[in-house]
């Protein structure tokens, strides 16, 4: 059974109670129950992380190369600031969603440009918390065809 390593960035602790009107209700409970239930439907695995640390995500990252066969990231405010959580994901080749609950897009220009982007097979912006399966499911399919 192939593993797929869910992680989540700074503030996403925070989901359900930080700015319910921006990123909802949905806690980091709920995401990580709604992409455990999704990978189990796709015969698939999850380790989680989360954390408001930079090196406690590059860590899991580099851990993920030995035991994982796919990486779904939140990368949270990192996505606009970490060139190491690039630089790690880039370095364990393996293939990468990234997710982002809100359209980062139709935010503040300084949430406009994501480092994580520009390395990702598949990146899901927008579709709230959803979009964790969104990218799982399309993991799953480039995981098969490998």
């Amino acid at each position: 059974m192939s593993t797929v390593l869910l992680v989540n960035g700074p503030n996403l602790n925070l989901l359900g109670v930080r700015e319910p009107a921006i990123y909802g209700r949905d806690t980091l409970q709920d995401v990580e129950d709604l992409v455990r239930s999704t990978a189990g439907e796709l015969g698939l695995s999850v380790d989680a992380v989360q954390s408001n640390h930079e090196g406690v995500l590059v860590d899991a990252i580099h851990a993920a190369r030995d035991t994982c066969s796919a990486i779904v990231i939140n990368p949270g405010a990192f996505s606009h600031t970490s060139v190491a959580i690039r630089d790690a994901l880039a370095g364990v080749d393996l293939p990468v969603a990234e997710v982002h609950v809100t359209n980062i897009h139709r935010r503040e220009p300084f949430r406009h440009h994501s480092y994580v982007s520009g390395i990702a097979e598949l990146v899901v912006v927008g579709a709230g918390v959803r979009g964790y399966e969104l990218a799982l499911r399309g993991l799953a399919d480039i995981i098969s065809a490998r």
